[in-house]
């Protein structure tokens, strides 16, 4: 395992305290935890986000009809009469 030092603003790290003393975790823990959900996720999203760009690029979009059938789920029309 690899240890190094990060800056946090106080209230930050107050919060980070806190959350560690309720939690009866250590504050280190605590922060590797952040990071590693942090990493975890920041992965997902850009995975997803290449995924798309790769879709984009083959030219597979959804068709006007595909769009207004999802939009016609959410959005109802009004009749004026």
């Amino acid at each position: 395992m690899t240890a190094f030092t990060i800056r946090v603003p106080d209230d930050v790290a107050e919060r980070l305290n806190q959350l560690a003393r309720k939690l009866d975790r250590s504050r280190s823990y605590m922060a590797a935890q952040a990071i590693e959900d942090f990493v975890a996720r920041e992965e997902w999203q850009l995975a997803e986000i290449e995924a798309g760009i790769a879709e984009a690029d083959r030219g597979d979009f959804a068709s006007d009809d595909d769009v207004a059938r999802v939009v016609s789920k959410y959005v109802k029309t009004t009749s004026l009469s």
